[in-house]
């Protein structure tokens, strides 16, 4: 179980960057809009993919 929330950490840890640099180079690039959603949501959506991993890592932490 233990390696299962270290995976899950570290895939939406992953997962948020990535999330967030789509959504500021297309906000940079002078795009409002991506994939039928502003740029500013997707932005937000990786930081709480992000700080679900955090969250899931702090689990993992206080469990060992």
């Amino acid at each position: 179980m233990d390696k299962l929330f270290k995976l899950a950490g570290d895939l939406g840890a992953v997962a948020g960057i990535l999330v967030c640099i789509v959504a500021g180079i297309s906000r940079i690039g002078g795009n409002y809009h991506l994939a039928g959603f502003e740029t500013v949501t997707l932005f937000i959506v990786g930081i709480a993919i992000m700080l679900t991993a955090t969250l899931v890592k702090l689990y993992r932490i206080e469990n060992r």
